[in-house]
């Protein structure tokens, strides 16, 4: 992805270094259920568990605890820390630049997320939040959060790589964010308190699904604006959304997948809807809601 001489978004609040006591409802992360199983096996062996605590990590209601953190003297981040939050603050002036312009054809404005850089553990407006649970929106207070080491661990546990695949992952954290200008997230979260947890996963893998796309139509925008996608990168996005799909990771975990429990949506799924983004660049296909679950 060709990002030089880009600007970079100054909507960046950089928490690096901080340190707090976890606890408190998380947001929305594509990285929990991957991260989360995936350390509780190597801290356990056990990939019984690992699934049971990646299956029952939902993104919308996911409660976190652990013993309080604290971090000495100023954080210094590494060259390829540098390197890569330089590409996330590019990534999010695109899609500052892009939602501008789709708000507009809506007759609307868009007031962009701030984009919250970490390392081990924050303080959101949706409450406290580790690393593990990777990148997430909190609508509570318009963030996007990101640690950047698991731009590292996407690589390490999934073999998802390169950098068209970490801007996938930004812009699927502000695709939450258009959601909730546009009111999708409300109703959506209204919804789910009312339902069951297995009907709720079903709402869940919607706004998933929802935000993915929203992902592709900022791909398909990106491109025609600034031409910066290289050859492959479109692969890497695809294959990212394949990784992180719940009968992907549940099977890599236990051998076996439980669909009552998927809340992100299945490779096949996720890979549709952001191609259905890219491949129109419009915002109404996106409408994930107007599907049965079945037919997503």
């Amino acid at each position: 992805m060709r990002l030089d001489g880009r600007r970079e978004s100054s909507n960046v609040d950089d928490r690096r270094g901080g340190g707090f006591r976890l606890g408190g409802k998380g947001g929305l992360g594509i990285g929990a259920a991957i991260v989360i199983g995936l350390i509780t096996y190597c801290a356990t062996g056990d990939l019984n568990q690992a699934f049971q605590v990646a299956s029952n990590t939902s993104d919308v209601t996911s409660v976190i605890t652990g013993q309080s953190t604290t971090s000495g003297g100023e954080y210094q981040p590494t060259a390829e820390e540098q390197e890569l939050e330089s590409f996330a603050k590019k990534v999010l002036a695109s899609t500052e630049d892009v939602w501008t312009e789709e708000f507009k054809k809506m007759g609307k404005t868009y007031e962009a997320p701030t984009l919250v850089f970490f390392n081990g553990s924050v303080q959101s407006g949706c409450g406290g939040a580790s690393a593990s649970i990777g990148p997430f929106y909190c609508s509570a207070d318009q963030c996007v959060y990101i640690d950047l080491s698991f731009f590292t661990s996407m690589k390490s546990s999934l073999g998802a790589d390169g950098d068209f695949a970490y801007a996938y992952v930004i812009a699927h954290e502000v695709g939450h964010h258009v959601q909730y200008l546009l009111g999708n997230l409300g109703k959506a979260h209204a919804q789910m308190a009312k339902l069951s947890q297995s009907e709720a996963n079903k709402v869940s893998v919607q706004i998933e699904l929802q935000a993915d796309c929203f992902a592709g139509v900022w791909a398909y925008h990106e491109q025609n604006m600034f031409g910066s996608l290289e050859e492959g990168d479109l692969e890497e996005a695809i294959s990212t959304a394949q990784v992180i799909g719940d009968d992907y990771l549940q099977k890599k975990a236990q051998g076996y997948v439980v669909p009552e429990s998927f809340n992100h949506g299945t490779s096949q799924q996720r890979m549709k809807w952001f191609k259905r983004g890219f491949t129109t660049g419009d915002i109404s296909q996106g409408n994930t809601f107007a599907y049965s679950y079945e037919n997503l």
